[in-house]
């Protein structure tokens, strides 16, 4: 009766695990702590009576440094909304050009001795990935998400907003709905960033890696994946305060890039005015949108254009040949895997055509899902064609380093 044990407690227990054992190819593991994890990817299939849900397996949570392959925690995926079951693993070898980012990989998962389909397996954001990408574990980390459910049986909204707006008091109670301490100490640290970013943001740069957070808004904007700070939805980030007291963010959660899921577009109209891939990339520099960290960013001459030349960036290093390449090898070697599923929401044929093209669904109420290759071949050009996007960037030669002194033509 696992199943009817994790379901429960995912509403009233959220944070409680049972023991399970683990194996995978010759390894097994005994006593790791497993529970039901996500939002809308659990909400979904669990009301609609399938049993594919994410998981969360913690090897270290009952035999102190228990790892599986190296690693003490696994976040399983469902890869519910996502036909090619690549997008979030396509999302993430972008990003991790640029900033500190998880790992992604598939896996086929078998519980109790069933195939419960093909999963992706995303590294958790923890002390452990804070040790490898900061050479540091003990600094204060939050997940910036809202606490609200998706299913909230109680019919109330979802929790707060990550979006770092100043709730007029330090009293970090305010903020319990909006961010997730996975540190042992940080609600002070979090609120005296929050409060500079609305009262004295020309101080910010002390507090923030700024330059870390517009290549995560650059990606975001040029790949399409608007579940984030600077799209459609504040949320999907985490923040890891370094020894030097800066925040560093870090993406989460990249399952909607590529213009994925839930966004009730026309995949018929990819250049009409309110399709996705026309949305605005300086979009949160309003005021009225209450996002005090963009508004700050992109109404700075200085960052706006520090953004604007990381947009450039990674626009001109997209190589779409090779994201078809790899994609292709990936969907070959794992093709078996969902041909099998028994709990996919897409057809085989879904699996395929889904990499270059857009996907409708009618039966979500004309909602849109859109191809990875589809996304990037409509996006790229219409961000070429915004006229800060368009300048011509200085051309930097004869760089020449003596000492501290810089000099260059």
């Amino acid at each position: 009766n696992y199943h009817s044990i994790l379901q429960g407690s995912f509403f009233t227990n959220p944070s409680y695990r049972i023991p399970a054992s683990i194996t995978i190819n010759d390894v097994t593991l005994d006593s790791a702590g497993v529970r039901y994890k996500g939002n809308s990817t659990f909400c979904i299939p669990n009301d609609a009576g399938v049993p594919k849900v994410p998981y969360n397996i913690d090897m270290n949570y009952w035999v102190s440094g228990q790892k599986l392959l190296g690693y003490k925690k696994i976040k399983l995926a469902n890869a519910w909304m996502d036909a090619t079951f690549l997008k979030e693993y396509t999302a993430s070898k972008i990003y991790k050009k640029y900033l500190p980012s998880p790992e992604v990989n598939l896996v086929k998962l078998h519980v109790q001795g069933n195939y419960l389909g093909l999963y992706v397996n995303t590294e958790s954001v923890n002390k452990q990935f804070a040790k490898k990408h900061f050479d540091e574990d003990d600094g204060v980390l939050f997940k910036c998400d809202g606490s609200g459910m998706f299913c909230d049986t109680t019919g109330t909204p979802p929790g707060g907003e990550p979006s770092l707006n100043w709730y007029g008091t330090p009293d970090s109670t305010a903020y319990f709905s909006s961010y997730n301490m996975k540190s042992d100490y940080g609600w002070g640290e979090l609120i005296d960033l929050i409060y500079v970013l609305n009262h004295n943001p020309n101080q910010l740069d002390s507090v923030l890696n700024i330059d870390r957070v517009l290549w995560a808004f650059a990606v975001n904007t040029v790949i399409g994946n608007f579940d984030t700070y600077n799209g459609y939805y504040v949320h999907n980030y985490y923040f890891y305060q370094t020894e030097d007291g800066l925040f560093q963010m870090i993406p989460w959660d990249l399952s909607q890039s590529f213009i994925n899921a839930l966004l009730g577009w026309d995949v018929f109209t990819p250049f009409g005015p309110n399709h996705p891939t026309q949305f605005d990339p300086y979009y949160g520099d309003d005021p009225s949108l209450f996002r005090p960290l963009t508004y700050y960013l992109f109404n700075n001459p200085n960052y706006r254009k520090q953004y604007t030349a990381h947009l450039r960036t990674v626009i001109n290093e997209i190589d779409t040949n090779q994201i078809r390449t790899d994609i292709l090898n990936m969907q070959n070697m794992a093709y078996t895997a969902v041909d099998s599923d028994p709990h996919k929401l897409f057809s085989i044929s879904d699996y395929i055509n889904n990499v270059e093209q857009d996907l409708s669904f009618p039966n979500w109420g004309g909602y849109g899902f859109g191809g990875i290759m589809s996304t990037l071949r409509h996006r790229i050009p219409y961000l070429q064609s915004n006229t800060e996007i368009a300048h011509t960037p200085p051309n930097i030669y004869g760089v020449n380093i003596s000492g501290n002194i810089i000099t260059a033509n």
